[in-house]
């Protein structure tokens, strides 16, 4: 039965899309009648509502046969810009060119994206967020898991945009203006090409492929000086060593050799003119470096409580430019990782650009993620914790830190029906309320206000 309902569901949806695609309102509202009279009036002598069908049938019969007179030959070309933001419009140029000797009156463009239906593999393995609170019938046919996962798959919105008459040969710059729904690629397949048949009621169409993508950043909300704990720490090795593995040093002069200096420290080009050892000589500087750490750790593939996180932790990245310390993003996806953004280390752009792909981690012990702020406790000067759960393994993360003597600000990302139970019980932050707050998924943007 599972796949008998994945096979109707998926057959409607594209039912449903084709119609969209091809009437116009008009033409959907004659089709209504024309289906509605057509079972209402077969009793010819018992009602005459049988001539709503003889007027309005003829009418979409000719707009169908006038649709298959609709020949072009088009070329699509799109600029777009390197990144778009989740939730905001993105605007960008498309040039269309009229690869034939006639004009084109009357052209309509839509902007294709990926389908939206899932895989029967992903259809079967999702949970809906209140799929427990469904009665027995909406469990057993799942059409609300259908609908969930379509409105998730579904990259961006757009609308139809007409187009000016083309000439022979000529072409035209249009501006278009689609709205990103959700962070990561936004795959734009190709433009759709359509025109209405004279009585407005059906349009022809034609799919010009035009493959490109654009990576959507994640949403972000305005922080309003952000209060980051920490302060001024020794560096040994200096701003570079905050980019790399091992003792990449930032170089200062050189200087004789001296007893115990490492060899690879050792200016060869100087030896070589003088005869004497020469070693480089490195700064060690004290500055602000944070850590800021994701929780990527959830059971479920999908939920609100995580793109609300990566929104928050996007939002703290970029602050980072209007300050003069470093940032270090610690999360667990495939394995650990840690990067580095601020004072010349790497831009935002490219931590925004890791937080637009990061995904939940189902596969790994959340002691992974333990292990690796441990190993850079020394190192910052204060942490900011995004944390999906409170649960004791957190809690035990949190001591540990505490007990470093590493300064913290824990935020708990979670679902509303989670965030009174939590409030109760702060554990380790029972003595720092001002450094520990609860957020609502469902109410961020009052929640981010308060921070």
């Amino acid at each position: 039965m599972r796949s008998f309902f994945y096979t109707s569901y998926r057959l409607f949806d594209g039912i449903s899309t084709w119609r969209k695609k091809h009437f116009t309102p008009a033409g959907l509202l004659v089709l209504t009648l024309t289906a509605a009279s057509a079972g209402l009036g077969i009793n010819t002598r018992q009602s005459t509502i049988y001539q709503v069908f003889a007027l309005t049938f003829p009418l979409l019969l000719l707009a169908l046969l006038f649709s298959l007179f609709f020949r072009t030959r088009l070329s699509v070309t799109r600029k777009l810009p390197k990144f778009a933001l989740a939730g905001e419009p993105l605007r960008y140029f498309a040039v269309i060119r009229n690869q034939t000797d006639k004009p084109q009156k009357g052209l309509i463009i839509h902007e294709q994206f990926g389908d939206p239906r899932p895989a029967y593999d992903d259809f079967l393995r999702a949970r809906e967020p209140e799929e427990d609170s469904r009665n027995a019938w909406d469990r057993w046919t799942m059409v609300y898991r259908w609908m969930w996962l379509v409105a998730r798959n579904r990259q961006a919105k757009g609308k139809e945009q007409p187009l000016s008459t083309l000439p022979p040969r000529g072409k035209e710059q249009i501006r278009i203006e689609i709205m990103p729904l959700h962070r990561g690629y936004l795959e734009l397949t190709g433009i759709t090409v359509s025109r209405p048949d004279p009585f407005g009621l059906f349009k022809a169409c034609r799919f010009f492929s035009c493959y490109q993508r654009v990576l959507v950043l994640p949403k972000r909300y305005h922080l309003l000086q952000p209060d980051l704990p920490g302060s001024r720490r020794h560096q040994p090795g200096g701003v570079a060593l905050a980019s790399s593995v091992g003792n990449s040093d930032e170089f200062v002069s050189l200087r004789d050799y001296r007893s115990g200096d490492p060899l690879r420290r050792i200016h060869w080009k100087s030896w070589a003119k003088t005869g004497k050892l020469i070693v480089k000589n490195y700064q060690d500087e004290f500055f602000v470096r944070h850590g800021l750490v994701l929780d990527t750790f959830q059971e479920q593939p999908y939920s609100r409580a995580f793109e609300e996180a990566v929104s928050l932790a996007a939002s703290f990245v970029s602050t980072v430019e209007s300050q003069e310390s470093l940032l270090d993003l610690m999360f667990v996806g495939n394995k650990a990782y840690c990067f580095s953004s601020g004072r010349g280390v790497s831009h935002t752009d490219s931590m925004m650009e890791i937080l637009a792909c990061v995904r939940p981690c189902h596969d790994r012990p959340f002691s992974e993620l333990s292990s690796l702020l441990l190993n850079h406790a020394s190192r910052v000067s204060g942490c900011i914790c995004i944390l999906l759960s409170w649960d004791e393994e957190r809690q035990e993360m949190i001591k540990t830190l505490r007990e470093f003597g590493v300064p913290l600000k824990v935020i708990v990302v979670t679902e509303q029906a989670d965030a009174e139970d939590i409030a109760e019980d702060a554990g380790p932050m029972r003595n720092e309320p001002e450094n520990f707050s609860i957020l609502a998924a469902d109410k961020m943007e009052e929640g981010v206000a308060g921070l």
